[in-house]
């Protein structure tokens, strides 16, 4: 970014001296070239003559004195680049897009939403949070689907996750899938850590892998995993389709917590339980604490020198004003 600045900011204090020369030059006056003998002169015995506040030919040399202290600050341009690191830390999250995240069990702004609405709320805000990670991530139902390879740029990812739909593939929950395709697209990863956060509500029911499989490849790899079961417990109203429009309905919710417990448990990671929207934002917090990294930045900075641009003109004031004053503006001593 460009920026204007001064080497020797301090020299502009200087910049108080032309007005004060010029007030006290307007107070004093200039003594006349004739002075002729009057009746007057009496009245105004002992005052210092006044004028205008300073002359029009004291002009230039006080322009031109300014013009020269700018210089002696020595203005720069400088032109800065940033370069961004990563942290060394990427990061897969895999998020359950199945009907069940249509259960109108969770709030946002006091308003009732679906599940999905506040989880895709919530990541938003941690892939913000996680500006100097390189985050993907994969939805599933009865498969999974990529819907952004690793990355840094947090406005790509935030709209890709915003895009994301309950219907976009087959109905299912294909837990165990979702987790080889997660792992899939880190292996490769030279990172030092690799993690998957894998979020779901419901059982796995589709899909040909079975989780504590994909488990074990994520650990053989060196992949932790953290499990988040998202739904109320018991019961949550779940849109049905009538003749007569869309009408709620309690229906069970079925969560296979000791399942994500032993994947997490194999890779190192941890699970949580979010009941609620505020439940799901401390988990999210959690996990961004317990995977804490330092933000790298490389600065470079490039100054051009803007001093000639104050002094040139400076010293034609200089010069300009000289010649006035020995031609036009020249009088009588």
């Amino acid at each position: 970014m460009d920026a204007i600045q001064f080497a020797h900011p301090l020299l502009l204090w200087l910049l108080l001296l032309p007005p004060l020369l010029l007030f006290w030059k307007g107070r004093r006056g200039r003594p006349a070239a004739v002075r002729l003998p009057s009746t007057l002169d009496a009245e105004f015995t002992g005052r210092l003559p006044r004028s205008l506040p300073g002359e029009f030919r004291l002009l230039p040399v006080l322009l031109a004195m300014c013009l020269c202290i700018i210089a002696l600050a020595r203005p720069q341009l400088g032109r800065g680049t940033t370069d961004q690191e990563a942290s060394g830390i990427d990061i897969l999250l895999t998020l359950d897009v199945s009907g069940s995240m249509e259960a109108m069990d969770f709030k946002l702004q006091g308003q009732p939403v679906n599940r999905l609405e506040v989880v895709k709320d919530v990541v938003g805000r941690f892939i913000k949070e996680r500006s100097s990670d390189r985050i993907g991530v994969v939805a599933f139902a009865g498969r999974p689907y990529l819907v952004s390879p690793l990355t840094m740029d947090e406005e790509f990812l935030g709209g890709r996750v915003a895009d994301v739909k309950i219907g976009q593939v087959e109905d299912g929950t294909a837990i165990g899938s979702a987790i080889a395709s997660a792992v899939s697209h880190l292996k490769d990863s030279d990172a030092k850590s690799r993690i998957v956060i894998l979020l779901t509500d419901g059982v796995n029911n589709a899909g040909s892998v079975n989780p504590e499989t994909s488990a074990e490849a994520a650990a053989a790899l060196g992949i932790k995993i953290y499990t988040i079961g998202a739904g109320t417990m018991g019961e949550a109203p779940m849109p049905v389709r009538t003749p007569f429009g869309i009408q709620y309905a309690n229906q069970k919710v079925e969560i296979d917590e000791a399942v994500l417990q032993k994947v997490s448990e194999k890779t190192g990671g941890r699970y949580f339980r979010a009941t609620d929207t505020d439940s799901l934002k401390r988990i999210y917090d959690s996990i961004n604490q317990l995977e804490k990294t330092t933000r790298k930045l490389k600065q470079y900075q490039d100054y051009e020198e803007l001093y000639l641009y104050a002094l040139l003109p400076g010293i034609g004031l200089l010069l300009a004003g000289w010649l006035l004053h020995h031609t036009f503006w020249r009088r009588l001593p």
